[in-house]
């Protein structure tokens, strides 16, 4: 059985899954963060899963399926960047910010082995 959406992939499920975990903490945010820290990290968290969205659509042609592909793990660690921020604003508790950045991570290697073996993941001449 082919994967026929980019919402099948593992990957797509823990980071939708992440962006969600994400909107629930930020709402406890600070009200002053509103336009800073919140709004970033709310941005930064869908758009793992939005970029992998598109770069489903792109798979066809390699090169941008590696680019957006390397858009994703840019932004999974531009919201690692903004869970530490919250962490040591305390925004968010130690045990709240390693389970985070844990699903961070495992988010970045699975992005780092579709980048290593697009091949995988490309449109055959066969399914086209």
């Amino acid at each position: 059985m082919s994967i026929q959406s980019a919402k099948e992939l593992i990957v797509h499920k823990k980071a939708y899954q992440l962006a969600m975990e994400i909107f629930e903490i930020s709402e406890t945010f600070p009200v002053e963060e509103k336009y800073a820290l919140t709004s970033q990290i709310r941005r930064s968290s869908r758009s793992i899963s939005m970029n992998l969205q598109e770069a489903w659509a792109k798979r066809r042609y390699e090169a941008n399926f590696i680019s957006k592909l390397s858009d994703c793990d840019g932004e999974c660690n531009e919201t690692e960047t903004s869970l530490n921020f919250s962490k040591d604003c305390g925004y968010i508790t130690q045990e709240q910010h390693e389970a985070l950045t844990s699903t961070c991570s495992e988010i970045g290697k699975m992005l780092g082995s579709m980048i290593k073996t697009p091949e995988k993941f490309g449109i055959s001449k066969e399914r086209q």
